[in-house]
């Protein structure tokens, strides 16, 4: 019944994150697209209030003005909203998702001892040092540069390329691969949370008190959300990799998370420029080209089938290759978990035969499975559980 709930605890928090995520992104994109559409306002009184910009738009049936001041309005509305709760949630529900499936799982999910010796405390720690560290570097960076965007650029992205490389060297691929993904968007909610916010709240505290508005908070603020935005993408890719093996259980994996991560910014970019009306498509075509680079370096080799030599693969076969491969997790003794994962077991022909579908699944067409490919199932063993299932799983 554990697994059961944790399978519960699983699917809730992942839901929850989705659904705040979607908000927390949707909301950054439609600001900085409105940014990047808003117009000096013609009226002279919009001016004269401190409007620097204002956009029309129709939606829903209903006509919009958003408008932009320079600084703030005279007078401060009582019901302000508030853009940061999207955020928070987010990050707490991506962590609380991350511990849940890693953390406490450090053996399963975090170590591959193919990579590197970790023992589960000290996995666990470097894991969480990477959120840490990540956050404290990049502000470093930011708080030092503040004035030399172009530099601090080329050094987030190094910093970025280090990390990758390093997590990859760690961890298994796939929890190297979130973690990178964790560590940027760590980097985006602490932005928000030591830096948009804060300053947005000295500015209304100013007004209140009657003082001027240093426009240095806007400023620090706008740097802050336009970095969130171009790590969008790259965040999203880490995330959904986690169901792709194909991109992490190879040996550039560090080097494809890099180069993913990199179509993500140029896709981003192209769309930024063309919201102020200057699409370069050289961006999306730079971005394609980057993912078919990967496409081909990652390309599996023809595989051995069992079929070359006309040999017929049975469940007695089936259940040998599940012996060196899957009963680590999938037995009634595991070795790498507590209890067999999603209660399925496979030490017998018959559990074997019983399990053809998802076994066929989950090894040969998604390649899910082993998990981060941890036992090093081979192509060939593959192409054998694929000729068993295709002629029959007898």
């Amino acid at each position: 019944m554990e697994g059961y709930f944790l399978d519960w605890a699983n699917l809730l928090l992942r839901w929850l994150h989705v659904i705040v995520a979607i908000a927390w992104i949707g909301a950054s994109f439609y600001f900085v697209w409105l940014d990047n559409h808003l117009k000096a306002p013609v009226d002279a009184a919009l001016r004269e209030r401190g409007v620097g910009g204002e956009l029309w738009a129709v939606h829903g049936g209903g006509f919009y003005n958003p408008q932009k001041y320079l600084v703030a309005p005279a007078n401060l509305p009582g019901d302000l909203h508030w853009f940061y709760w999207e955020s928070y949630s987010t990050w707490l529900s991506g962590f609380g998702l991350f511990a849940l499936l890693y953390l406490f799982n450090p053996k399963v999910f975090l170590i591959d001892p193919n990579v590197a010796s970790l023992s589960p405390p000290v996995a666990v720690i470097a894991a969480l040092a990477f959120l840490v560290v990540g956050w404290l570097v990049y502000d470093l960076l930011c708080r030092a540069l503040q004035q030399n965007e172009r530099l601090l650029a080329v050094l987030v992205v190094a910093y970025v390329v280090i990390a990758a490389w390093l997590a990859c060297h760690l961890f298994s691929g796939r929890a190297a691969y979130l973690i990178c993904g964790a560590m940027i968007a760590t980097i985006m909610s602490a932005n928000v949370f030591f830096w948009i916010i804060p300053g947005q709240r000295k500015v209304v505290a100013a007004m209140k008190a009657g003082l001027p508005v240093d426009p240095i908070h806007g400023q620090r603020g706008k740097q802050r959300s336009v970095h969130n935005t171009y790590f969008t993408l790259p965040v999203l890719f880490a995330m959904l990799s986690n169901h792709y093996p194909m991109t992490y259980s190879n040996q550039y994996n560090w080097l494809v998370l890099v180069l993913m991560m990199l179509a993500g910014v140029l896709i981003r970019q192209y769309f930024l420029q063309r919201h102020k009306g200057k699409a370069n498509p050289a961006y999306p075509i730079v971005a394609i080209a980057v993912i078919g680079v990967v496409m081909a370096l990652i390309a599996p080799s023809p595989a051995k089938t069992a079929a070359a030599d006309g040999k017929t693969v049975t469940a007695v076969d089936v259940r040998e290759i599940a012996q060196a491969r899957c009963v680590q997790c999938h037995s009634a003794r595991p070795t790498l978990m507590p209890a067999p994962a999603k209660g399925i077991m496979l030490d017998s022909v018959e559990e074997i035969r019983s399990h053809a579908q998802q076994i066929y699944q989950q090894v040969v067409v998604l390649k899910n499975m082993p998990l981060a490919n941890m036992t090093k199932i081979s192509e060939e063993e593959r192409a054998a559980i694929a000729r068993w299932f295709e002629t029959g799983a007898r």
